[in-house]
C-alpha cells in the first residue's frame, strides 16, 4: 500500500510538476531579449494576407528590420509556406515587407516550405548549412521563445539566441498571454516526446 501511494505521488508530481517547470521557462525565456550578434537573424513566419503581413507578423518582421539595421546581422532568414488558397507564401510577404523596411535583398534568405516550427527550423538548418551559418538570433513572439532555443539547440546550431518581438507592438492581453504559455508548454512536450521516439 505504501508503495502505491508513492506512486501515485511521483505520477502526480510529473503530470503536474514537470508542466509548471517547463511554464517558469517559457515565461522566464519570454522576458528576455537576448541582444547578441550573430551569423544570421531567423524571423518566424506568422499569417499573411495575400502578400500583406498579419499584425502579429509585422511584429516579427519590424524587430528583424531593427536588428539587421542596428548590425547584429548581415542576414536576414524568412520563414513560412502557405495555405491552401494563398497566392504568396509568409516567407515571400515578409521578405517583400522587409525590403520596405531598408533591409536589402541581397541579404535576405527564404524558407518558404515549413508549416510548422520544426519543419521551418529544419528547413533553416539546411539553408544554414549551405551558407556557413553557426549562430542565429530568432525573433517571434515572446513565448514562442523557449521552443524556438530549444529547437535550434537539438538542431546543432552553435549558438541560439532569442530577441522577440513586443508584446506592446503585438497587442496581447493578459488572457491571450496565459493561453499563449499553456500552448508552448503544451508544444514543447509534444516536441520532446516526439524528438525521443
Amino acid at each position: 500500500m505504501k508503495r502505491l501511494r508513492i506512486a501515485v505521488l511521483v505520477a502526480v508530481l510529473l503530470v503536474v510538476g514537470y508542466p509548471a517547470w517547463i511554464g517558469v521557462q517559457v515565461w522566464s525565456q519570454s522576458r528576455q531579449d537576448e541582444l547578441h550578434s550573430a551569423d544570421a537573424i531567423v524571423v518566424l513566419g506568422a499569417a499573411q494576407y495575400d502578400g500583406e503581413p498579419s499584425p502579429v507578423f509585422k511584429a516579427r518582421l519590424d524587430q528583424a528590420a531593427y536588428l539587421y539595421n542596428e548590425g547584429f546581422s548581415a542576414t536576414v532568414i524568412v520563414t513560412g509556406g502557405k495555405q491552401p488558397g494563398d497566392r504568396f507564401t509568409e516567407a515571400g510577404a515578409g521578405e517583400a515587407y522587409l525590403a520596405t523596411q531598408g533591409v536589402p535583398s541581397d541579404a535576405i534568405l527564404g524558407e518558404d516550405e515549413g508549416k510548422t516550427t520544426l519543419e521551418s527550423l529544419e528547413k533553416v538548418r539546411e539553408i544554414a548549412h549551405a551558407n556557413d551559418i553557426n549562430s542565429v538570433l530568432m525573433v517571434s513572439d515572446p513565448m514562442h521563445s523557449e521552443r524556438l532555443k530549444r529547437i535550434g539547440g537539438d538542431l546543432g546550431f552553435e549558438e541560439v539566441y532569442a530577441s522577440p518581438a513586443s508584446y506592446v507592438d503585438l497587442n496581447r492581453s493578459r488572457l491571450t498571454k496565459a493561453k499563449e504559455l499553456l500552448h508552448e508548454v503544451g508544444s514543447i512536450i509534444v516536441y520532446q516526446l516526439i524528438d525521443q521516439w
